[in-house]
């Protein structure tokens, strides 16, 4: 009987998030809060009605990759490729001031280490977890906002994709320190060849369901076919390439953008998005979080993580949008949106755990820094977005 618990659990999410998504939008945040919110109240932290399992997790992940296949099928390539070397610029200061302040920051509470040393390498490392950017919330609340295909939005997702990207060498790299085996060049070629592969695989594919698109215009196999070629390419990804799922999953929305069914196949993933997977995948990161183990100094050390965390995106992903002519508010907004944490963070503190350079103590911080900046992101891009015009409605005036 243990094995239909999950349809309780299923039950327990669904309506607790989307009464407390309805309850946020009530007081006029997005949707994603309430959900997140939900997920910390009914999990381990405070009612313990729902406990993290591997099928929520397995769950969960589905909804990240859905969203962004959703996230990919709604990007203007043309906005993209213009943005493209902007992106970067963004995402290297995105990736290199973090590992910078959380390398201090850690050294701050524990002392400067000689370099070499095993506390210079988890130094680092705390500063490599910082590094991570989870777009997936940004995604969601822009899209409610109907900001997502403007320029600000698409050169946060941009700098997010790429941001991965990056911080995967970083980690890889940070780890070599203590595992002799891993070959930071083997990394960068297999990130060349993913790419490479996507541009080869995307234009041979996206020809194929231009042909199923004008064979079978308007149908529901258009979106079962994009939905399989979503889940294979992220499969690709992480199985041969060692590159993050989501990635895979954006890139193949990507692919797929400049069909004339594109919003079609959009719409038919928004419909499995908005009624399971995504509540479950916003839900679980309440559900990730367990703050009976807090003391006095981790707190202070978490607290301290929290705040290093989100100001180090704002000053390193803004200040460079604002030097590459962003205005002053949109550059606030690209380093707003780009200070969330979520699955890639886990997964970086889960691998340092592994290897040793991080101790399960600061898992507490790690999770902290994804609930602040999950709940804080949405309600900051909305404040800054208040009374201006959608871009789309600015356009065509």
């Amino acid at each position: 009987m243990e094995a239909y618990s999950v349809f309780r659990d299923l039950a327990i999410i669904i309506l607790v998030a989307k009464a407390f998504g309805i309850l946020a939008r009530k007081c006029k945040a997005p949707q994603v809060v309430g959900e997140i919110i939900a997920g910390l109240i009914i999990g381990p932290s405070i009612l313990g009605w729902v406990d993290q399992t591997n099928f929520l997790v397995q769950m969960a992940e589905i909804g990240v990759i859905l969203l962004m296949f959703s996230a990919g099928l709604e990007t203007d390539i043309k906005e993209l490729l213009r943005t493209g070397p902007i992106a970067l610029l963004i995402a290297c200061a995105g990736v290199f001031v973090p590992l910078i302040f959380g390398t201090l920051l850690y050294m701050a509470f524990y002392g400067a280490a000689p370099w070499g040393s095993e506390e210079f390498y988890k130094a680092v490392f705390i500063g490599t977890i910082l590094t991570a950017t989870s777009v997936s919330i940004t995604v969601e609340s822009l899209r409610e906002m109907g900001r997502l295909k403007g320029k600000v939005g698409t050169t946060i997702l941009s700098a997010a994709i790429i941001d991965d990207v990056i911080g995967i060498i970083v980690l890889t790299v940070v780890v070599g320190f203590k595992s002799p085996d891993s070959n930071p060049g083997k990394v960068v070629l297999n990130t060349v060849l993913f790419f490479v592969m996507a541009v080869v695989a995307g234009y041979l594919f996206y020809f194929l369901f231009r042909k199923f698109d004008t064979l079978y215009p308007h149908t529901r196999r258009i979106p079962i076919l994009g939905l399989a070629f979503c889940f294979a390419m992220s499969y690709i990804a992480e199985k041969y390439f060692g590159i993050a799922d989501i990635t895979g999953a954006y890139v193949a929305g990507i692919v797929l953008c400049s069909l004339r069914d594109s919003s079609y196949i959009a719409q038919k993933m928004d419909t499995n998005s908005y009624m399971l997977f995504g509540p479950v995948f916003f839900a679980s990161i309440g559900l990730k979080t367990n703050i009976d183990n807090l003391d006095g100094s981790i707190l202070l050390f978490a607290a301290a993580f929290v705040v290093v965390g989100l100001i180090a995106k704002i000053i390193g992903c803004g200040l460079v949008a604002r030097l590459c002519r962003f205005k002053g508010k949109d550059a606030l907004k690209i380093g707003v949106g780009m200070m969330t944490r979520g699955e890639v963070a886990l997964i970086v503190a889960q691998k340092g755990l592994s290897v040793g350079l991080m101790t399960p103590v600061y898992f507490t911080a790690v999770i902290l820094l994804i609930i602040v900046s999950s709940i804080l992101t949405p309600i900051v891009l909305k404040l800054l977005y208040a009374g201006e015009p959608l871009e789309e409605v600015a356009a065509a005036k």
